[in-house]
């Protein structure tokens, strides 16, 4: 009598990652791969490679995401319950779900830049464009909702407060730095201008909303010290809606000059003197941020998903530096954007090598 055989996996056979895992955290590594790409076509010097090792980080990025997407589509299918809970009952993950408009927004931005000499214009142009609709609608929703719930249905304290809580209202801000670049792809007059001002809508919804939640940041942060050491990277989102909202008015300055040439001298004074106190702010909470990471990390701080938030914050300081060199014409903002970006590679680095190899031994997403 024939008899049925079995097969069962060897001994070193791997199984495949866990994807019940998969939060929305994981757009971070999207944003901070993206970040690299806009800040190389940002920078004010251009050395021999550089458009191309931007052009590089630009398809990395677009990897990134839509290998991403396709995984986080995998969990919201089969695992409808986890991400219910994540968003509803879990508020130290529901923040996260600001990084998924960033990713789209960050990545539109470079294919806007990158794409061309890839794809061509069309093409790059119908996917920026895309990418900023679908993540604005996004960033809005996010900016309204996380805040809502935390309200209404989370359970929270003061004491909880962390610098986390300010990622789904960063997101607006990121809408409003990247929606510019595409306003002379439209026809001229009431769309341009529809454009313009919508940005400096999304500008001032999501700045004036970090300023309501950063003084209970630090206020959890004064009353909470130290944060856990797995926490303490996330110390350098405070460095992302003031990095971003120097980039952004330097942006909206850029588009409303052929726009609105009334309003483009005010534009221009904002960005110059609203850039450079707030990057000033920026630069000494980098210190207080970098000293706070120094200490956790000499004390064992173990690696996890929050190593990406030495990513892209510091980006945005990048592009707000290289903006407020471009309109000032003062190199001292021109070499503080050349040094932050060497440092946003290095950091890349160690967060992408470290990602891969939690990755790789099963540590980040179990099998």
């Amino acid at each position: 009598m024939a008899t049925l055989t079995i097969a069962r996996p060897s001994a070193g056979h791997r199984r495949l990652p866990q994807l019940a895992g998969l939060g929305p955290n994981w757009y971070a590594a999207v944003m901070g791969t993206a970040i690299v790409a806009n800040g190389a076509a940002a920078l004010p010097v251009r050395p021999p490679g550089l458009i191309g090792f931007g052009r590089l980080f630009w398809a990395l990025s677009v990897a990134a995401l839509l290998t991403l997407v396709a995984a986080r589509l995998v969990h919201l299918t089969r695992h409808r319950a986890a991400a219910r809970a994540d968003l509803f009952d879990r508020p130290a993950t529901a923040v996260f779900y600001g990084c998924p408009p960033m990713a789209l927004l960050a990545v539109g931005a470079a294919t806007l830049t990158f794409g061309p000499r890839v794809v061509g214009a069309g093409p790059s142009l119908a996917a920026a464009a895309a990418l900023w609709i679908a993540g604005t609608v996004y960033a809005v929703a996010v900016a309204a909702g996380i805040p809502y719930l935390m309200i209404t249905r989370h359970r929270l304290a003061a004491q909880d407060a962390n610098p986390t809580w300010l990622l789904p209202v960063v997101a607006p801000l990121v809408a409003a730095a990247t929606g510019p670049a595409l306003v002379p792809h439209l026809p001229a007059g009431f769309w341009r201008a529809a454009l313009l001002h919508g940005c400096f809508a999304l500008l001032g919804a999501g700045l004036l909303a970090t300023l309501a939640l950063l003084p209970v940041v630090i206020t959890g942060l004064l009353h909470s010290k130290p944060p856990a050491p797995a926490l303490t990277p996330a110390l350098f989102l405070v460095l992302g809606p003031l990095g971003q909202s120097t980039t952004g008015t330097a942006a909206l300055a850029d588009a409303a000059r052929p726009v609105a040439p009334a309003l483009a001298p005010a534009a221009l004074a904002l960005s110059e003197l609203y850039g450079g106190a707030v990057m000033g702010v920026a630069m000494l909470w980098l210190l207080v941020a970098a000293a706070a990471n120094l200490r956790a990390w000499r004390a064992g701080m173990p690696f996890a998903m929050t190593w990406w938030a030495f990513t892209f914050p510091v980006g945005t300081c990048v592009t707000g530096a290289a903006g407020l060199a471009r309109h000032t014409g003062f190199a001292g903002f021109g070499a503080l954007a050349v040094a932050l970006y060497l440092a946003l590679l290095a950091a890349w680095a160690v967060a992408a090598v470290r990602t891969l190899g939690g990755l790789a031994d099963g540590r980040l997403l179990p099998a």
